[in-house]
């Protein structure tokens, strides 16, 4: 199929669609207010949540949640899932934590954790596109393999102390704006640009909404899957060189508590479980939300106990919300 012919399918099923992008403004528009009502609460209930302080931290919190978060989103919106990204950002963060100490080099660390990612996310989208096996039990099974890997290369001790450029990857400052925050922007304004303004974007869209149809315009979808799953794979390595800049430690479960709340990120932030739809915007504004609900626990001294119990509400009401909509439009 020529590719004026496969931009017409596109179009025609976008329009077909009914205009995807203005009820995807909407739902931005929407989570803005939601989250102006949440700080506006807060604030009276707490008047050091609106410090700088605060909400820097807070930022920087819902930063490293984004950027494990924005491929999956990609992957999501494609149709299909990854259950393995916190496995990755722990392997990925434990063996560049290991070249850095046996090498002083922080480049090479950065390559590492990069490369890991990648070829993670790659052995997914060959074994997800190229198997055609299901994406949920690819991904949980890659979750435990790479889990153990890291716990085997780990050996029980964690590793410390990183070179300071290094470490300024995660608790920096550039132009007085914590170099985390930079990071998720740059990811964000970038992701979006290829998922709105792109034919691999909209070919996305249309591979989440239907596959069959996709296949039929002559989209390449094994193409495509194996793409966003590399991209997932990527952001969880960069989400690990950011973890490690920030916490100077290396460990076999650091990314194990990230999991759930990426998910939860993707699906409060609009983009559907059932693919098609979704915006890296939307993703940044759940991480956002659900970093704010626990930061608003701890400034209100709720128990630690609790915020699982929270993360979980909130994952249950944003998959219950989706479905509501999805047989509203159906």
């Amino acid at each position: 199929m020529t590719e004026t012919t496969e931009m017409s399918a596109i179009r025609t099923f976008r329009s077909d669609a009914g205009a995807p992008l203005d009820p995807e403004l909407r739902s931005i528009i929407a989570r803005f207010v939601v989250l102006a009502v949440l700080c506006a609460g807060v604030a009276l209930l707490n008047e050091n949540f609106l410090s700088v302080a605060n909400f820097t931290n807070v930022l920087r919190q819902a930063s490293l949640l984004f950027l494990i978060a924005a491929g999956a989103t990609l992957v999501i919106i494609a149709g299909a899932i990854d259950l393995s990204v916190g496995a990755i950002l722990t392997l990925s963060a434990c063996v560049a934590a290991g070249v850095m100490h046996a090498t002083g080099s922080s480049g090479l660390g950065i390559a590492t954790a990069l490369a890991i990612g990648i070829s993670a996310g790659l052995a997914n989208g060959i074994l997800v596109a190229g198997l055609r096996l299901p994406p949920f039990l690819v991904t949980y099974g890659m979750l435990w393999i790479l889990s153990g890997g890291a716990l085997y290369y780990m050996g029980g001790i964690p590793i410390t102390g990183f070179p300071r450029e290094f470490r300024f990857l995660g608790s920096g400052f550039l132009l007085g704006i914590p170099v985390p925050i930079l990071i998720m922007i740059a990811i964000a304004l970038a992701g979006s640009v290829v998922l709105h303004m792109t034919t691999v974007g909209q070919q996305m869209v249309m591979m989440g909404a239907n596959r069959a149809a996709a296949t039929l315009a002559g989209i390449p979808v094994r193409r495509n899957l194996i793409c966003v799953y590399v991209a997932s794979g990527a952001c969880a390595g960069l989400a690990a060189v950011v973890a490690l800049g920030r916490v100077n430690s290396a460990d076999p479960g650091m990314g194990d508590p990230l999991l759930l709340p990426s998910i939860a990120a993707i699906l409060v932030g609009g983009t559907s479980l059932f693919g098609g739809t979704g915006t890296l915007l939307g993703t940044a504004l759940g991480a956002l939300l659900l970093t704010i609900v626990l930061n608003a626990m701890n400034l209100l001294t709720i128990g630690s106990a609790w915020q699982p119990f929270a993360t979980g509400i909130v994952l249950v009401g944003a998959m219950l919300a989706d479905a509501f909509l999805n047989r509203r439009r159906s």
